[in-house]
């Protein structure tokens, strides 16, 4: 059961993860909260319990460690999205980055400064009395978390009232997310000290994620938060996936038309279709289509049955004026974006479009 929660949160973090650097390498932003999600499911993937008796075989408890110092490079890497979101990225800039450091270093020494590490699943309850090394190795990557999830938390708080739509109910989930960090945090602290002051510490094993109050926040709850917060950093994403799909479909709408105009015109082609983002290459086709048709003669005032008439023939067609349009950007992007749609569909629907005579 904890397997399949830690393998089926870690490996869909990677997905989203993977999909967002594909996304950065395309827009040029991004990439720090693409590392963050791959950082966050490689953390999983290796603290599952068949992952590290895997990886002790190689040194024992290797998958705690590894596990552990993902967990804080994905921990660095949601400081550093969220604070570029609230519009706070370059405030302690140089400080996140060198407490990661120093904590990086310090939990890899204390940790191979240990003896008598366990093989199989890295649990330390018995050895913390005997091995400060061990104290210092929890205690400096529980601080590390809770000073992250605390940033995290307070400029999510801020950005979460300016924001609105889908980038406000990310910032929601994410401060939920929080929570159940906080939560899993405080339990490691609590654990720590009773391990120190028991006279016969054991190892707590898990039965399942949820079993008992101490395995749902030592297991449970950092999967639980690891879920949020991939859901939270996904969220704002999706409009302009929407948009995405949106754009691609206007594209394959517009190429026969775009292909008819470019043959006819060879001048107007401008850019390489494959190139530049979706919205790039829309509006590259769009501006290459217009274009064109002022070329064949058709102008803005055309309706889109008269706009293919005239490029089926060798004349003007007489028709009724449209509409002005609007001063809005945006809202002026969308009409020629749907006079443009319209007008492809006629071109397509006559079969004897592309039969027009060439320009002379």
């Amino acid at each position: 059961m904890i397997d399949v929660l830690f393998f089926g949160v870690g490996l869909l973090a990677i997905a989203v993860g993977i999909w967002r650097a594909v996304r950065a390498r395309r827009t040029g932003a991004g990439a720090g909260l693409a590392t963050s999600l791959i950082a966050l499911g490689v953390a999983l993937c290796l603290l599952a319990d068949s992952a590290q008796a895997i990886e002790s075989q190689l040194y024992p408890s290797l998958g705690r460690l590894l596990s552990n110092l993902a967990t804080m490079v994905a921990a660095y890497g949601i400081e550093v999205t969220v604070a570029e979101i609230g519009g706070v990225a370059e405030r302690r800039r140089r400080a996140r980055l060198g407490a990661l450091i120093v904590a990086l270093v310090v939990l890899t020494a204390s940790f191979f400064a240990t003896r008598g590490l366990p093989t199989g699943v890295g649990l330390f309850d018995e050895l913390y009395r005997s091995n400060p090394t061990l104290v210092v190795y929890i205690v400096v990557y529980t601080l590390y978390l809770g000073l992250a999830v605390a940033d995290i938390a307070v400029v999510s708080a801020g950005a979460v009232r300016a924001g609105t739509g889908a980038l406000r109910a990310g910032l929601g989930i994410m401060l939920l997310a929080c929570v159940f960090a906080f939560a899993y945090l405080v339990g490691k602290i609590v654990a720590l000290i009773s391990d120190l002051t028991a006279e016969h510490p054991v190892t707590k094993l898990c039965r399942g994620a949820f079993s008992t109050v101490p395995c749902t926040l030592a297991v449970g709850f950092p999967a639980v938060s690891v879920l949020l917060i991939v859901v939270g950093l996904t969220v704002p994403a999706v409009p302009a996936l929407g948009r995405a799909v949106r754009d691609a479909r206007t594209r394959a709408v517009l190429r026969p038309l775009r292909e008819h105009l470019a043959s006819r015109y060879p001048d107007v082609v401008r850019l390489d279709d494959a190139s530049g983002t979706g919205r790039e290459r829309l509006l590259t086709m769009m501006s290459e289509v217009n274009d064109g048709l002022l070329l064949s003669g058709v102008g803005p005032e055309l309706s889109p049955n008269a706009a293919v008439r005239v490029l089926r023939s060798s004349g003007p067609v007489l028709d009724q004026p449209a509409e002005p349009p609007s001063s809005s950007q945006e809202t002026a992007f969308a009409a020629d974006v749907a006079r443009l749609r319209a007008i492809a569909r006629e071109f397509r629907a006559e079969p004897t479009a592309g039969a027009a005579n060439p320009a002379p």
